[in-house]
């Protein structure tokens, strides 16, 4: 929900831009409130395209080097 007096203030402003300005600030305003990334349904022909080795070298490189404490690193 808008703060009313954000709100009129920004409709306050638009009246001293051109038709212009006011479109690519209604662009702008769109843009801010699309949703961030991309749906994972558009993703999905990603699956299965990893393979095996793959995964496990990863998998080995996560449990050696993730979530541990270097002591000396600061």
């Amino acid at each position: 929900m808008a703060n009313p007096s954000i709100k009129a203030e920004i409709v306050k402003q638009l009246d001293y831009l051109p038709n212009e300005l006011q479109r690519y600030v209604l662009e702008f305003v769109r843009a801010l409130s699309r949703p961030k990334g991309v749906p994972g349904k558009q993703l999905l022909h990603f699956a299965g395209t990893i393979g095996a080795d793959d995964l496990q070298a990863m998998t080995r490189a996560i449990e050696a080097e993730c979530e541990r404490v270097d002591w000396n690193e600061w």
